[in-house]
């Protein structure tokens, strides 16, 4: 029986026993006079403070002047596309411009293999050596801080180079192609001069290097290491290659134990690394017999997002090498399978690619490739010798040479990055050789300041920032190379979507609305409610899933996926959904009816999103008036503006970088700053706003200079915001005495207008009846340091009605101290000794001091604001009683709504692949330490070259891919997951009910009355009446869990999606002989012996 039948059942068997004992009976018209006078009394002073008769007052006042228009959302979502297409296809011009000169300066740059050129290395700029003077390649780069680069120290003037760990930076490749980039340094600046919104430009050279404007200073990894390589990253991999479906197959017989076992790990990460969500892929491991390394995945491609990328990471970290290979089993699949997506028409429909990862291959295989890839030759092959056995080697590089692949050897964990990249340079050989310069636009990722943060200047950024970057690739346009199809490299900048979001103004959305954008992978480029991070103990993390949430996760009511396809399909369009929106952390709930508009952005592979929500939020309000008398009020020291709002654009000039909103407005009003650009109607509707609401400043003053401290002591402060993004606010106590100083600041990013919000307490009092007060405790989990809730927020709307159009103009409230509320509470709460008691059935006279009753304040959602235990303050009331809570649910005076969140991290217990180990004798342990250290030490003697040891640049390449192939150790203890969690909500219908609960040997009674004019309710229960047989009713957050055969389908679903518009896949002129194969540098022999040694332990 579920738990859930409990209750019911205790009811229903105690409606029929007679009750042992009598209960207390609380008289109804009591608690009625109770709550009649506390809500009286809580009205007249919120009121008196806030000021909200008087906002009300002169809104109405001003309503004959008001114009309120509806909003045409098919209109506005149109017009934001096409404005930021417009911008987008500047940045694409920018990037353009950078491929020209790049292309331009490789026709004319001679290679010159002795050429000795300096330049400023990002690492080494500025340095100097123990006499004082500037090391090589460090000599002395100027840099200032720049406020449109987050504060990092920049030189806008010029670019420098940031090289990898594991490249030499005076390797001629090297010097020789920065040489010829030194090119690009004026187009830098000529395209910052021509778009002064511009962020980072850079070039990716195919050869490592990474020239980044404007330049800065790249400092190391806490181990020393610089780990970034442009080759990585998504941009570089996108611009660089097509679309593609791969299969990788590694070999796992008893040959691949020990060191080849690591080097073909790391090989299959890397190639995972190099796939992006345009990309489809599976892994085959082979010996005696055939197996996918994810069962459920068996016979299919899935998406190479994110999610599935870490997941077969684990999954190959799982490996172990036993038995016999037989290669040609896992490469008949491998063709099976790529031909079936093939014909199918899922997957890429571009390239197609197997990766074999072998330490030898017994037979070139011919008759399976003349069956399944001859003489199209549709499947290229690339070959992985893994080890410096050479026996085979003449066989692995056969398969590659006939298949359009490359052969490369892999010898040790540093060799493992280069020799993987070279598949990516075959691969984008047909597009080279075309001359097809692609646009490609990248996922979201991130760009932070978190010393966890895997991006670009993760030590010095100050804000997370959710980036998209816009590249293109760089072709060698020399005659003599040109069916070798070289790639020099790719050139991308970067626009962060904040940016982009800038141009669809929140004050044009209304209270609840929003913009939003998407992939044509339905994944989330930009939304509200996107959570890209987490919390590990006192540190944000990026979710290891961040940039591949889906459209679905978040706007989870669209279960048919309407939006969705409507959306990766690049339609425009309009569709209404009733959502449920989470706010205060999913403690409470907003029921809304929402209009979403959608159409593409030209140009580019994204959608964009417009929600408005039904009613006032499809309304917006036009007020009128002079630029003096506004601009008069503007100047009153109460008043701000929202700052992440764009009334004018501060953020080009740099004389303008330094003034806030408000600031910039009022220069652009009065003519100081007449090459302001600014929102004129948004400024029209500020200046309006301030006239309306200057009143509120000299009310406010003169209630605080008249203020009775004995009995108004706890009011601490006045606030009001209005649909322009204009605040005010007046402190009734020394701003030292504030309980919540975090309060209307940036702490408090739900107090104040953001570009994503309104302020939490302006939303939740638009969805209450105007003139009724939002009361709002912080909830016990979230009050600081784990003290009890100090304060209340106490709000309320401003309507406004305009032929029979209904618009909110501004919410208004007050900040008042909990105290003042129990003060309240408790004097309202009792009759007086000389009451008349006749008509009363129940105690009297009764007050809620009494030790046989309970009196309880809790809001809407169930939380409690006042009880008689001031430790229960901030809990949810059916955690502290479960028997009144269950009532009240089953009466239908509380309702519990069931919430999801898509994008929750699950704490997941760590289980040792073998649960007997740990009992085992200390000998073993000992035995295992040894072993860890010895085998460590061995992969690290082998990890770098010792022919070329004299290169002290060697050692840190040692150093940084030992650091990367040992750092993935520790295991998480958070992981992505679905959970469901309930929400309890007031149904504001019923204003009152009572009951009886039995509870074995008693009858418990309750009374629950609305409070007027608020979202309070007054609950009255029998104390001395024990129900603690009924279970708490709990706000417990619940993993959903799929049972295997759901979770194995989910999987592999594959959802709607819309490919690139362009494929490379193939060209008559490739020189398919270019197939790898270069000879390796020999080792010393005791070296050699290595790996034996490690293998015999």
């Amino acid at each position: 029986m579920g738990s859930w039948a409990i209750p019911w059942m205790m009811l229903w068997l105690f409606c029929f026993l007679p009750s042992a004992r009598a209960q207390t009976k609380i008289p109804l018209e009591t608690v009625k006079s109770w709550a009649d006078a506390f809500g009286g009394e809580l009205y007249s002073i919120v009121t008196k403070y806030s000021g909200s008769l008087l906002l009300q007052k002169k809104y109405k006042d001003v309503e004959p002047t008001l114009k309120i228009k509806e909003v045409d959302g098919l209109e506005l979502v149109k017009k934001f596309s096409e404005e930021m297409e417009s911008m987008l296809r500047r940045k694409v011009e920018a990037v353009q411009r950078l491929v020209e000169a790049a292309e331009d300066a490789d026709l004319n740059h001679e290679y010159n293999s002795s050429l000795e050129f300096d330049y400023y290395n990002s690492l080494l700029i500025n340095e100097k050596d123990e006499n004082d003077n500037y090391v090589e390649l460090g000599d002395e780069f100027i840099l200032e801080p720049n406020e449109h680069f987050n504060n990092l120290l920049v030189n806008t003037t010029y670019s420098d180079i940031q090289l990898p760990t594991n490249v030499y930076n005076k390797d001629p490749d090297i010097l020789n192609g920065v040489y010829m980039s030194e090119a690009l340094n004026p187009i830098f600046v000529d395209n910052f001069e021509r778009d002064p919104t511009l962020t980072w430009q850079y070039f990716g050279s195919s050869t490592g290097f990474f020239r980044l404007y404007p330049g800065i200073k790249w400092l190391p990894d806490e181990n020393g290491v610089i780990s970034f390589d442009c080759r990585n990253r998504g941009w570089y991999i996108q611009a660089a290659t097509s679309p593609k479906d791969i299969v990788i197959i590694v070999d796992v017989s008893g040959s691949m134990k020990g060191l080849r076992m690591t080097i073909a790990k790391h090989t299959i990460t890397t190639i995972l690394d190099t796939l992006g969500e345009n990309d489809f892929v599976n892994i085959i491991a082979y010996n005696d017999y055939v197996h996918f390394i994810e069962p459920c995945f068996k016979g299919i491609l899935v998406q190479a997002d994110r999610d599935n990328r870490e997941h077969f990471k684990q999954l190959v970290d799982e490996l172990q090498a036993k038995g016999v290979g037989t290669v040609n089993k896992a490469l008949t699949e491998s063709f099976k399978i790529l031909r079936e997506f093939r014909d199918a028409g899922q997957g890429g429909l571009c390239n197609q690619a197997i990766m074999l990862i072998t330490d030898g291959a017994v037979e070139d295989y011919e008759a399976v490739f003349e069956k399944y890839n001859w003489p199209d030759r549709k499947v290229r092959v690339f070959t992985y010798l893994i080890g410096r056995e050479v026996t085979f080697a003449p066989n692995v590089k056969w398969i590659a040479c006939n298949n359009k692949g490359y052969y490369t050897q892999i010898s040790t964990l540093a060799d493992v990055q280069e020799n993987v990249m070279e598949y990516l340079h075959v691969l984008s050989r047909p597009m080279v050789i075309n001359h097809d310069h692609d646009i490609i636009w990248t996922e979201a990722y991130m760009d932070s300041a978190l010393p966890q943060s895997e991006e670009l200047f993760a030590s010095q950024a100050q804000s997370l920032l959710l980036m998209t970057t816009v590249a293109m690739p760089v072709f060698s346009k020399k005659n003599e190379t040109r069916s070798h199809g070289i790639l020099l490299g790719v050139v991308g900048s970067d626009v962060p979507l904040r940016e982009l979001l800038k141009l669809a103004p929140r004050y044009k959305l209304g209270v609840h609305g929003y913009a939003f954008l998407n992939t044509n992978n339905g994944y989330i480029l930009s939304h509200p409610d996107l959570r890209p991070l987490y919390k590990e103990g006192k540190k944000l993390k990026p979710k290891p899933n961040y940039n591949s949430v889906d459209l679905s996760e978040v706007e989870w009511e669209d279960q048919d996926e309407i939006l969705r396809t409507a959306m990766i399909n690049g339609e425009t369009g309009y569709l209404s959904m009733d959502v449920k929106v989470p706010v205060d952390k999913g403690k409470r709930v907003l029921f809304l009816t929402n209009d979403y508009f959608f159409t593409d952005i030209s140009g580019t592979p994204f959608s964009l999103g417009v929600v408005l929500s039904r009613g006032h939020g499809e309304y917006i309000l036009l007020g009128n008036t002079s630029v003096e008398e506004g601009l008069h009020d503007l100047l009153q020291p109460d008043l701000s503006l929202a700052n992440e709002w764009i009334y004018c654009i501060t953020d080009i000039d740099p004389d303008h970088r330094k003034l806030s909103q408000l600031e910039a407005v009022i220069r652009f009003l009065t003519g100081e700053e007449p090459d302001l650009e600014c929102d004129e109607e948004l400024v029209q509707e500020v200046l309006f706003d301030a006239v309306v609401t200057a009143p509120m400043e000299a009310y406010w003053t003169t209630l605080a200079l008249n203020m009775s401290m004995e009995t108004e002591a706890g009011v601490e402060m006045a606030f009001l915001g209005t649909r322009a993004g204009l605040m005010r606010s007046a402190l009734y106590v020394g701003s030292e005495k504030i309980s919540n100083r975090k309060f209307l600041t940036r702490k408090d990013k739900e107090s104040i207008f953001t570009m994503d919000h309104f302020p939490q307490w302006y939303r939740r009092a638009a969805e209450h009846p105007p003139g009724s007060f939002i009361y709002s405790i912080v909830s016990e989990e979230d009050s600081e340091g784990g003290d009890l809730p100090k304060v209340v927020t106490v709000s309320t709307a401003v309507a406004v009605s305009v032929d029979g159009k209904m618009g909110i103009a501004a919410a208004v409230g007050v900040q008042i101290k909990l105290e003042l509320l129990q003060r309240k509470f408790w004097m309202a709460m009792q009759q007086p000794n000389d009451s008349d008691c006749s008509a009363l059935d129940g105690a009297c006279p009764l007050s809620c001091q009494d030790d046989i009753l309970n009196c309880f304040l809790i809001d809407n959602n169930g939380f409690i604001l006042v009880s008689k235990r001031p430790a229960e303050t901030g809990k949810f009331f059916g955690a502290v009683d479960g028997s009144v809570m269950t009532q009240l649910l089953n009466m239908g005076m509380f309702r519990r709504v069931t919430m999801y969140d898509y994008q929750a991290m699950c704490k997941v217990p760590y289980h040792h692949h073998s649960g007997a180990r740990p009992l085992l004798s200390p000998i073993y342990a000992f035995l295992a330490a040894v072993k860890w250290l010895i085998s460590d030490f061995l992969i690290f003697l082998l990890e770098f070259n010792m022919s070329s040891f004299w290169h002290s640049d060697n050692l840190a390449d040692a150093k940084a891919v030992f650091h990367h192939s040992h750092k993935h150790k520790k295991h998480d203890t958070l992981q992505p997951c679905d959970t469901e969690y309930p929400v309890f909500v007031y149904e504001p219908a019923i204003k009152e009910t009572n009951g009886l609960i039995e509870c074995g040997d008693c009858q418990k009674m309750f009374v629950a009355q609305q409070i007027a004019s608020s979202n309070l309710l007054l609950l009255v229960t029998d104390a001395t009446c024990d129900c603690s047989i009924f279970p708490p009713v709990l706000l417990d957050v619940k993993e959903v869990k799929y049972i295997a055969s759901v979770k194995c389908e989910r999987m592999r679903s594959q959802k709607l999606r819309r490919r690139p518009d362009t494929c490379h896949a193939f060209h008559p002129e490739e020189n398919a002989q270019d197939c790898g194969g270069a000879a390796e540098v020999s080792i010393s022999p005791m070296l050699h012996l290595l790996p034996l040694a490690l293998l015999l332990w």
